[in-house]
């Protein structure tokens, strides 16, 4: 197909040969008119030929042809060179708000890593490419990499960041015997895998199957015109043959077919949805396509992911719980000693947080590291512990031991010198504007709220309960394809879905909702595949989209009653007394270009809005 501004020029050179040729120095252009308008009706008779003897119906083109023929055997060039213009133009405005970007697929490779570590039997691991592993093979996963393979642990101990393929913010521990899965990320420490499934068998290779199966709707908004055009063609068409049979007059039967009431339909609706992408995108929101707005509109069911969306995703101190007589910025300046330069992300939590009070982190002398339990370490020359409980308590420290701080559900340990020093709670904590988004979605728009995650059940009511999301609308240790499933369910039960996710995990639920949201910052996938993204990463951002949307399906009413009320009073006129078909042309136009400009004014008021904001009050 031409190039958008290509396709506009044909229809331009003939309006502008058709109106210079009305002018007796223009005569000579007529026969130059003639045939640019010839060029131009070529496509709509072919398309309206296909619809005839093809599909067995009449369409918008069959009436358009006729409207055309009927001008130009009478000799009026002009009237039918701007029906084309009209025509040409909705049509490149409605190709304007197509989705610009196909959603790129992340490939398998990507998802498991590109290399591998294989041991032999006998010797050092080689690095093969991660395709070439095979099963029973044993592989070797070292710190920082991703693990390319299902298998068991057959030695070793890691933790493991699985939150690619769960979405869990805390790295899990694994040990001997564990299963550990593909796409996974090893933190710190080394394990030896068992291959048990490789390549496509993999569970994040069955993700990536899934969203390449998924259901791909059409880029394109939703045609409104042809829908209104294919229950108004036959009516028109038996008027007009009706008045040209009573009058003899083939400029009133043209005119009626001008009045088409789709011309402005055409041109209205799409400049709708255009100046509403604007609108979202000076509000710092992505929307790839008019039809995505036309879906959020109707949504009544909103589902999100946890980690990273309604948490911000990322491990925070959250409490410090001092014993006898330590402070609490000496508890965390001890602990951050003990924890530097560690890349667990709890170990990174307490030092930030340090660090953000301030405090000076003491040199580490020797240190220990446990995977799964804690560190032991020599700070000030006294021996110093941080972990888990049960570290805490193969040390000694069963009798000094507190109770678990109020409210923590996760926390460490910290004992000094023999002496037990307190607890430090920490957390993946809630985006400061989740509670907000949530009780407005629940009690102003009457959505249905569901909460879907692959952390634990406790935590995932914890956080339910927090934001008032109904416990049955909660689905715990949820794997991408489980997501996938709670979608479809939901769709299939009559809802409109809308699904907000950040990650590798929700790229295949994003995928099969009817309006997928993401973020900016989340993973590249999750934000090809999105229909909308956040782009300041503000949760309070799909209030506002979700407005625009409303507002631009109450546009679209008003523009369709500006469009239809002129022309049927005109098509009236027509059919009783006659009208010119340039009259009718003009009338039809000046409803189209009216709507045009209505469908224009949620932009002009934006920008109204900003320049009031900036002038001195």
């Amino acid at each position: 197909s031409p190039p958008e501004e290509e396709s506009l020029l044909m229809p331009v050179v003939a309006v502008a040969l058709a109106t210079a040729a009305r002018f007796p120095q223009g005569v000579w252009l007529r026969p130059l008119a003639f045939l640019a308008l010839v060029r131009l009706a070529l496509p709509i008779a072919q398309r309206a030929w296909h619809s005839l003897w093809t599909e067995r119906r009449l369409s918008i083109d069959a009436l358009d042809l006729l409207a055309l023929t009927l001008s130009g055997v009478q000799g009026k060039l002009l009237t039918p060179a701007l029906v084309i213009f009209l025509h040409a133009l909705g049509d490149d405005i409605r190709d304007r708000t197509a989705r610009a970007t196909e959603g790129k697929t992340l490939t398998l490779m990507d998802a498991l890593g590109r290399w591998a570590w294989v041991k032999p039997e006998t010797g050092e691991p080689v690095q093969v490419p991660s395709d070439r592993v095979q099963g029973g093979n044993t592989v070797v996963v070292y710190p920082g990499e991703q693990i390319p393979v299902d298998g068991t642990v057959l030695q070793g101990e890691a933790w493991v960041d699985q939150q690619s393929l769960t979405g869990e913010a805390l790295p899990v521990a694994k040990k001997t015997g564990d299963r550990a899965w593909a796409s996974t990320l090893v933190r710190s420490g080394q394990i030896y895998l068992r291959a048990e499934r490789v390549g496509d068998q993999t569970r994040a290779a069955a993700s990536i199957a899934l969203l390449s199966q998924a259901p791909v709707h059409d880029t394109r908004m939703a045609n409104y015109a042809e829908k209104i055009a294919d229950r108004l063609i036959g009516p028109a068409l038996l008027l007009a043959v009706v008045v040209g049979l009573a009058t003899r007059d083939p400029s009133r039967a043209a005119a009626i077919l001008t009045l088409d009431f789709v011309t402005g339909i055409r041109v209205s609706i799409p400049t709708a949805f255009l100046s509403a992408l604007n609108h979202t995108t000076r509000h710092g929101v992505l929307v790839r396509s008019g039809r995505t707005l036309e879906q959020l509109a109707d949504i009544d069911t909103l589902v999100f992911d946890k980690t990273g969306t309604l948490t911000q995703g990322k491990i925070a101190v959250t409490g410090l719980h001092p014993q006898g007589d330590c402070s609490p910025e000496r508890l965390l300046q001890l602990a951050a000693a003990a924890e530097q330069r560690l890349t667990h992300p709890v170990a990174e939590a307490i030092v930030k947080a340090a660090r953000s009070q301030g405090l000076t982190i003491p040199p580490r002398g020797a240190w220990h590291y446990q995977v799964g339990l804690g560190v032991e370490a020599e700070v000030e020359g006294q021996r110093l512990l941080v972990g888990s409980r049960r570290f805490l308590l193969n040390s000694g420290f069963e009798e000094t031991l507190s109770d678990a701080p109020d409210g923590a559900e996760s926390w460490i340990d910290v004992a000094w010198g023999g002496e037990y020093l307190g607890a430090i709670a920490y957390s993946d904590p809630l985006r400061p504007e989740s509670a907000a988004l949530i009780a407005t979605l629940q009690q102003d728009y009457g959505l249905n709220v569901y909460l879907l995650t692959g952390d634990r059940p406790h935590r995932a009511c914890q956080v339910a309960a927090s934001l008032g999301i109904p416990t049955a609308h909660v689905y715990a240790e949820a794997f991408p394809e489980q997501k996938a499933k709670v979608v479809r369910d939901l769709h299939r039960s009559g809802h409109t879905v809308a699904f907000v996710g950040d990650g590798l995990n929700d790229s295949v639920a994003l995928a099969y909702a009817d309006v997928s949201i993401s973020f900016a910052g989340g993973t590249d996938i999750a934000r090809e595949t999105a229909d909308i993204v956040l782009m300041n990463d503000q949760l309070l951002d799909i209030l506002e989209v979700m407005a625009i949307a409303r507002e631009t399906r109450h546009l679209i009413d008003q523009n369709t009653t500006l469009v239809v009320a002129p022309n049927l009073i005109a098509l009236g006129l027509a059919a009783t007394f006659g009208l010119n078909p340039l009259i009718a042309t003009l009338i039809h136009n000046g409803s189209a270009i009216l709507a045009a400009m209505n469908s224009l004014r949620p932009l002009v008021e934006h920008q109204l809005t900003q320049q009031w904001a900036k002038e001195p009050q």
